[in-house]
């Protein structure tokens, strides 16, 4: 790494010598800034593409599904008719939809939306702020 190269600043005021400061400083804060705003919409095009991947995994996973059902109904008309065939396996998926659901449900009851520690970090904030010297 080079050595920094000194700035001479003979008959320069101390004024001007913030200025340049403060102008340089906002300089390399506006290239960072770029910079972050460059990385963000690369990684949102990346993650933007993998969302579609996934969605399109998820429709593929659904029509393997409801293939496999009507499979599974088809199968069951060999030994039965049609109609009752489908009604089995409508009973199925509706049983799976009632287990999912009711699990899924006492789950979600377990969720706190309020941020419990941060609500408590920010009153121990205030706190301090108040009385720092506590």
């Amino acid at each position: 790494m080079p050595a920094p190269s000194r700035v001479d600043t003979q008959g320069e005021s101390l004024g001007d010598l913030v200025s340049d400061l403060t102008k340089d400083l906002s300089t390399l804060m506006r290239q960072e800034l770029e910079l972050a705003k460059a990385e963000l919409r690369q990684e949102a095009s990346k993650a933007g593409k993998a969302t579609g991947m996934l969605a399109a995994a998820g429709f593929a996973g659904y029509l393997t599904t409801v293939l496999l059902s009507f499979a599974l109904v088809f199968a069951l008309g060999a030994v039965m008719p049609l109609g009752w065939a489908a009604l089995i396996v409508a009973a199925l998926w509706g049983i799976a939809g009632a287990v999912l659901y009711t699990s899924g449900r006492a789950k979600l009851r377990t969720v706190n939306p309020k941020p419990e520690r941060t609500v408590e970090t920010l009153k121990e904030d205030a706190e301090w702020a108040k009385h720092p010297t506590k």
